[in-house]
């Protein structure tokens, strides 16, 4: 069986509060786009193994996906060998959840084969004690996560925008940013998600995106505003940082005017870095 497994923006991200058991508490606008890992899952295999064409992806435990195939043959009570292939497109460290992603498509792939034994809040839920974000990839519609980000209320407005991504290639830890973020400084009060993404197209309609986690991944990782400030050179109507870094997204009205600033940005050594870029579009 061979399934998609899509990368995700944050289209803002506000951090609300910090929780007694060190997790932080989140207001996000999440939504897929078309960059997305290639999944192949081969069944009925003695044990579960996994492949991936990324050397520093690991091969044990320690790769969600391998954990996902784990927790779906506990809850079922299926010998559920699998042996999964990642071909993955996603980078890593860059706030684009592309582990998360691996996680949920191998629950919904597994769950599918074998019959659907499990519902779809079984199926959250399980997402869920592997990571705050796998729960959105179940579904994988837009929607704004609360909570530590597993509580999602859809957000079915948006539209297929093109979107320039670009990865610094540097690799930034979560762990690292959230032990570095001062919440006195954060922007929560400054959310004004009703109005945020109604989509008037007007030159003020993107300049509100905003990610709280940026400032500090960026005292982590120059490059993140240097990315930010060539995408709003190159006519995007908005750019922030996703995630926890490092990858920034840009977002633009028509397919030609995100051609033209790919054209004019890919390929292009910066620093003593290339940039991956990548032309791709939201997933409503």
């Amino acid at each position: 069986m061979e399934i998609q497994s899509p990368a995700k923006i944050n289209l803002y991200l506000a951090v609300t509060g910090r929780r007694p058991d060190g997790y932080h508490t989140l207001n996000t606008l999440m939504c897929c786009i078309g960059l997305a890992d290639t999944i192949r899952l081969t069944f009925d295999q003695k044990k579960i193994s996994v492949r991936c064409n990324y050397p520093d992806v690991p091969a044990d435990d320690a790769n969600l996906a391998v954990r996902a195939a784990r927790r779906f043959s506990e809850i079922t009570g299926i010998d559920a060998g699998v042996h999964i292939d990642i071909e993955k497109r996603i980078p890593l460290g860059a706030g684009l959840g592309g582990g998360s992603s691996n996680a949920a498509a191998v629950l919904n792939a597994m769950n599918a084969f074998h019959g659907f034994p499990v519902s779809r809040e079984t199926l959250l839920s399980v997402g869920k004690s592997i990571g705050a974000d796998v729960p959105f990839f179940i579904d994988g519609k837009p929607a704004v996560a609360t909570g530590i980000g597993d509580i999602l209320t859809p957000c079915p407005c948006l539209e297929a925008l093109p979107v320039l991504l670009i990865y610094p290639s540097v690799s930034i830890s979560t762990a690292d940013v959230y032990k570095n973020l001062n919440l006195t400084l954060t922007k929560t009060k400054k959310i004004h998600t009703k109005n945020l993404f109604k989509w008037n197209r007007g030159p003020d309609a993107f300049r509100e995106l905003f990610n709280d986690l940026e400032p500090v991944a960026s005292a982590m990782c120059p490059e993140i505003q240097k990315a930010k400030s060539c995408l709003l050179r190159h006519d995007a109507m908005g750019a922030v940082m996703t995630g926890s870094g490092s990858a920034v997204f840009g977002l633009y009205g028509t397919i030609d005017d995100a051609q033209k600033a790919y054209t004019a940005i890919a390929g292009n050594i910066y620093g003593n870095r290339m940039w991956q870029v990548h032309l791709t579009h939201l997933v409503p």
